[in-house]
């Protein structure tokens, strides 16, 4: 079964920086493609795409955050890392590590829609004051 855990989550001033964890367990990487999405309270029920990374560590980011968040996968560790430089109060959400198996279906595009992946964490809070 997957299994994806995030941490790394906390509350932070703005500019500030994070970074988030995702360790993963119950599939091969190597056919997998990873995200992170995050939900803010009270601005709706669907997750946005913020940064998706394909088993080849081809990256996709949303244009809000281009430019101040990084996401890799260090295969190694069987952990995806999402780092947040700059951080402004409306980054702050809870943050998901999602992933799905790779297909004709998984491009650069889909890695953002939380429609196209198949597994979820369970989330951590990221907090930015002002």
């Amino acid at each position: 079964e997957v299994q994806l855990v995030e941490s790394g989550g906390g509350s932070v001033q703005a500019g500030g920086s994070l970074r988030l964890s995702c360790a993963h367990s119950g599939f091969n990487p190597n056919f997998y493609s990873m995200g992170w999405f995050r939900l803010a309270p009270g601005k709706g029920k669907e997750r946005e795409g913020v940064a998706g990374v394909s088993s080849d560590d081809i990256t996709d980011y949303a244009e809000s955050v281009k430019g101040r968040f990084t996401a890799f996968r260090d295969s190694a560790n069987n952990t995806m890392y999402l780092q947040m430089n700059s951080l402004k109060p409306e980054d702050s959400a809870i943050y998901y590590c999602a992933a799905t198996p790779e297909g004709p279906n998984v491009n650069s595009a889909a890695r953002l829609n939380p429609h196209f992946m198949d597994s979820w964490g369970k989330g951590t809070l990221v907090t930015v004051s002002s």
